[in-house]
């Protein structure tokens, strides 16, 4: 990874991110709500965090899983690992649990970065902490879950923009999943990045959301059978 340069590309993405979330927070007009708890400027800016982590989010870990499985393309990788008994399987695993410990502390900070602009810009109301606390779990164990959707593609398929272009594909589908009615997202793997929401749209204005735990919680644990599934089968091909 470190090769590979994962934690600088890691870093520009999560600073890029919590910029163009914090942008709206210094014009005129949104400063005028900082000090107003009815008009929720917490939650008026999770919302424009919420849009710019589903327009990024797919396209950061299908460049992770991609960057992170070619070496193995590339450099004969494969035969190599299993000469000295490390299973295709294996290393896919290996490879998620290894990007799953680096983009925590990314996702976390990400966040941090974006409250920290909110306080930085002047918002007096108190935090909603429960609210951001459950969107920030809740985008991390999404990215895992993409992770391993695009570790295992990458792995399978030699060409990487396929892996690629299909996280680009996401995001446009994570962001069309935010101007849908939320069952619409439910049926979309990427629109899972609105689902998990917790603003919205609400006559007009902003409000807090309950998100539906039992669909996220169902969306998860089916990513992770599919992925524990798919790396068994992949445990069993010769290269």
């Amino acid at each position: 990874m470190r090769r590979l340069r994962t934690l600088p590309i890691l870093t520009i993405l999560v600073v890029a991110v919590a910029a163009l979330s914090s942008i709206s927070l210094f014009a005129g007009s949104t400063r005028e709500t900082f000090d107003d708890p009815a008009a929720m400027p917490w939650a008026a800016l999770m919302l424009t965090y919420t849009l710019m982590a589903a327009m990024t989010s797919p396209i950061l870990t299908a460049v992770l899983a991609s960057r992170q499985t070619d070496i193995e393309h590339s450099g004969s990788g494969w035969n190599l690992a299993g000469s000295a008994g490390y299973t295709p399987g294996l290393l896919c695993r290996a490879k998620l649990a290894a990007l799953s410990l680096v983009l925590l502390p990314a996702i976390v900070a990400q966040t941090l970065l974006v409250i920290g602009m909110g306080k930085l810009a002047g918002i007096t109301v108190p935090l909603d902490v429960a609210a951001w606390a459950g969107y920030t779990a809740f985008l991390f164990l999404l990215d895992v879950a993409f992770l391993a959707l695009h570790i295992w593609l990458a792995a399978v398929v030699e060409n990487q923009l396929i892996s690629v272009g299909v996280g680009t594909l996401g995001a446009f589908l994570a962001v069309f999943s935010l101007l849908v009615p939320g069952t619409v997202g439910r049926f979309i793997p990427w629109g899972y990045y609105a689902v998990i929401s917790h603003v919205g749209q609400q006559g007009g204005t902003v409000a807090y959301l309950t998100p539906p735990y039992a669909w996220i919680a169902g969306f998860l644990i089916l990513v992770a059978a599919i992925f524990a599934f798919a790396t068994r089968q992949l445990d069993r091909l010769e290269r």
